[in-house]
């Protein structure tokens, strides 16, 4: 069983600053590209960020420069750094992993619970 648990959301100012985490645990064989989501009310859910096994990212239009996603292979572990926070990345913000589990043929798309990051003053 594989699971994306994710840490690190909460009530920041805007212009402050948030760390996210999500960690993959279970009988993992491999991971390919992990990401980060996020939904606000109302609207249609959006990829943030991604990282691939190698470490290329890819970002949001509306993020780069104020986000940055890593990862730790060693670990199993992906991490959004969000700076200057804004009102409009109030949102859920959910981990994806592209994860091959042990004895697969067959890597399979896992998806964290989600946790929430709300910028008010």
């Amino acid at each position: 069983q594989v699971q994306l648990v994710e840490s690190g959301g909460g009530l920041v100012q805007p212009g402050g600053s948030l760390r996210l985490s999500c960690a993959a645990s279970g009988s993992i064989f491999s991971i390919n590209d992990m990401g980060w989501y996020r939904q606000a009310p109302g609207k249609q859910r959006e990829l943030v960020a991604s990282i691939t096994s190698g470490g290329s990212t890819k970002y949001a239009d509306s993020v780069k420069g104020r986000f940055t996603i890593s990862r730790d292979n060693a670990k199993n572990t992906v991490h959004l750094q969000m700076n200057s926070l804004k009102l409009e990345d109030t949102a859920v913000y959910t981990c994806k992993g592209d994860i091959r589990p042990v004895g697969s043929s067959w890597n399979f798309v896992y998806w964290g619970q989600g946790t929430q990051v709300t910028v008010s003053a």
